[in-house]
């Protein structure tokens, strides 16, 4: 409990520094450990933690705390070049003005194979059943796409699913079910059109399979045809499709990238089904 009150306190003193009128993103301290292949950073003070990142990889080489080149800031809620790289309706919650960032360097040697689970714990956000909140993901300076997989209670954990790096967002996404939905497929079919064509086909019929069940309410088998593509994927890794992503940026992920769009597209189906549009 008290830890949780420090906390707070830590939380009012940031969103007072923003309502005074800074407009330069305030970095804070991040601590990093990392053993086999999960990666944990504590974003704030050791006694003040604003909130912790534990990276799970399924399969990490040259993973240590320098090579995930991970860094913290506070940013402006009024930021125009940040806001312009959110979706419409996707909103920063002043609770939270976090962007996280991991940006392994070229030189450290950082690779891993399929995906990496990222979740995001903060006590600054406050859980409830149907949460509104999701993970964002972008490239940097690029836009910022839902990448949310599960939204657990704790008081917020927020986790997702991703075949790379390098910018992390927790934000409060009240886009209609059907928009997010939909997105998430034209992702997921760009990404499996930069597979050869004879590869590609059997992906598609499994999309087309899972948009169709969406459209006629049937939720149980668009998730089942997502279910098989991301299994498909999974075995064809190393094999027929590439599968890893490294810091020098040589090698392309295409199992990882459609895992992680199949993981994120059920959330938001069941999620759907669960709470409407």
């Amino acid at each position: 409990m008290k830890k949780l009150l420090l906390t707070s306190k830590l939380l009012v003193a940031a969103v007072l520094l923003f309502a005074a009128g800074s407009v330069a993103a305030q970095s804070l301290p991040v601590q990093v450990e990392a053993s086999g292949n999960t990666a944990t950073l504590r974003v704030g003070a050791p006694n003040l933690s604003l909130a912790d990142v534990t990276l799970t990889f399924d399969d990490a080489s040259g993973l240590s705390p320098a090579s995930l080149g991970a860094s913290a800031q506070l940013v402006d809620l009024s930021d125009p070049v940040l806001l312009s790289r959110l979706p419409e309706l996707a909103q920063l919650d002043s609770a939270l003005p976090l962007l996280i960032t991991v940006e392994p360097p070229a030189t450290d040697g950082l690779s891993f194979n399929r995906t990496v689970r990222v979740e995001v714990h903060t006590h600054a956000l406050t859980y409830t059943a149907g949460s509104s909140y999701r993970l964002f993901k972008a490239q940097l300076g690029g836009p910022f796409r839902d990448i949310t997989d599960e939204i657990a209670p704790g008081s917020v954990r927020s986790r997702g699913t991703t075949d790379g790096f390098s910018e992390f967002l927790v934000l409060a996404d009240v886009r209609a079910s059907d928009t997010v939905i939909a997105q998430k497929f034209d992702w997921l079919r760009a990404h499996v059109a930069k597979l050869p064509a004879e590869q590609a086909a059997a992906f598609s019929d499994s999309i087309d399979a899972a948009e169709a069940a969406v459209a006629s309410g049937n939720y149980a088998n668009a998730i089942a045809a997502l279910d098989t593509i991301g299994a498909e994927a999974s075995a064809q890794a190393g094999e027929s499709l590439s599968q890893q992503w490294s810091a020098s940026g040589e090698t392309h992920n295409h199992a990882g990238g459609i895992m992680a769009g199949a993981a994120t597209l059920k959330f938001s189906i069941a999620y759907l089904r669960d709470y409407g549009r």
